[in-house]
């Protein structure tokens, strides 16, 4: 996705300016300001009141608890929140029903995903927990899902922790595998760690009225915005590119108002919040989004290429999408090009400003039963490389020096096409 426009949106009266033309025709609206792109979005959004407060940073609001004089009107807007989980108008009420900072970044993840609203919660798993139980209190306990997923939802799945029953398929087959029961479609596009790729338009289509849940994690909406091609629900583990500097953990989910409304009913009644420094790290951290995905993904592109051409490793897997995740089968044994790696961080996570490397079938992937894990195509020899802004030169020397000298067999595979540099 490039930088392309968004749709318009309100602002507050006196920063509306002289309005916009949609039609074309010189006929300006008042109240409806022009497209903004991708990158102005990413700067503004959530902080288009600032200028107004006289502030030119986003404040940091830490009280857990509001004062209040007016306990009849304080009722009225409990029972409309509990009514249909709407944000309480006026001022806010206690910390787990809600927070102005993080209302911010929600605001802000929102407009970059293009969704009418998002819910923000402690993690990513917290996020996905949030929305299986939603559908789980309407008696939609199926789900259908796409391996592979990140680890921590598959077993999530898997397991049944939330009640939840899935039937794994492969996309060909979500049509097929749909009950009357069935409360979601999930699917992760590029997929971690693999990087598989959906057409995730015709994974909605086969989904019908069921919510198609994407996780976007790994794309972000610089590369691409799902719920354009369909999707209804939009995850994030906020915790990484959306952060993007490793220093705060964070889940959201973007999705329609309606649906918004029960995740913020949930999210009261199980406290999994977000904490509101951890809100205004994740609203700062949406303002670089775009120019760190496209330098890391640059880097990505370059790696990818080089990586493919070497007979140390036998596969590469890079999105046509593009991003900034490379994975790679060695010929040699994995673990010791972890234990190799000197600029690189051997770790968990992904999406930071510095490049991090892991073995998934050791952590991220480890509690995915090893022949659904293979059968998914995450191998034992599979290296996931999330790539960071160092200089490409430095980072092809370490991962030069970690691979060793042993050649493999000359065998490549390319999973998607790597781009010419």
């Amino acid at each position: 996705m490039d930088s392309g426009s968004f749709d318009a949106y309100d602002v507050p009266a006196d920063l509306q300016g002289t309005g916009h033309d949609p039609d074309g025709t010189g006929r300006r609206v008042p109240g409806v300001p022009a497209p903004r792109a991708l990158a102005t979005e990413a700067v503004h959004a959530g902080r288009d009141d600032l200028a107004r407060q006289g502030v030119h940073a986003p404040p940091i609001d830490l009280s857990t608890t509001y004062p209040s004089y007016d306990s009849r009107g304080e009722a009225a807007r409990i029972d409309a929140f509990a009514a249909d989980g709407v944000e309480p108008e006026g001022p806010p009420v206690y910390g787990r029903l809600g927070n102005p900072t993080v209302a911010r970044f929600e605001t802000a993840l929102a407009r970059l995903e293009g969704t009418e609203s998002a819910v923000a919660f402690a993690t990513g798993m917290a996020a996905l927990s949030a929305v299986l139980l939603v559908r789980n209190a309407m008696g939609l306990r199926h789900v259908v899902a796409v391996r592979p997923l990140y680890g921590c939802s598959d077993h999530l799945l898997t397991a049944g922790l939330l009640g939840s029953e899935v039937t794994w398929v492969d996309p060909a087959g979500i049509a097929d595998a749909l009950r009357p029961d069935t409360g979601l479609v999930m699917v992760e596009s590029p997929a971690n760690p693999t990087l598989a790729e959906l057409d995730l338009r015709a994974v909605a289509h086969a989904c019908g009225s069921v919510p198609l849940l994407a996780d976007n994690t790994f794309a972000t909406p610089v590369l691409q915005r799902p719920v354009e091609q369909g999707a209804r629900l939009v995850l994030h583990s906020a915790t990484k590119y959306l952060g993007g500097h490793g220093d705060v953990m964070g889940g959201v989910v973007a999705c329609d108002q309606e649906f918004a409304g029960r995740l913020r009913q949930v999210r009261f009644a199980t406290g999994g919040v977000l904490h509101p420094l951890a809100g205004y790290l994740l609203l700062r951290g949406l303002s670089t989004l775009p120019v760190r995905v496209r330098a890391a993904s640059s880097n990505a592109a370059e790696l990818a290429g080089r990586l493919a051409a070497d007979p140390r490793v036998t596969r590469v897997h890079y999105p046509r999408i593009g991003g900034a995740m490379v994975a790679f089968e060695v010929a040699g044994d994995p673990h010791d090009v972890i234990a190799g790696v000197r600029l690189i961080t051997p770790a968990v996570s992904l999406g930071s400003v510095d490049t991090l490397i892991q073995h998934p079938a050791s952590i991220s992937h480890r509690i995915v039963d090893a022949n659904d894990r293979r059968g998914a195509g995450v191998s034992d020899r599979l290296l996931r490389l999330s790539v960071g802004l160092e200089d490409v030169e430095d980072l092809w020397a370490d991962l030069d020096r970690a691979l060793g000298t042993a050649p493999g067999p000359g065998r490549v595979l390319r999973e998607a096409a790597v781009p010419n540099r």
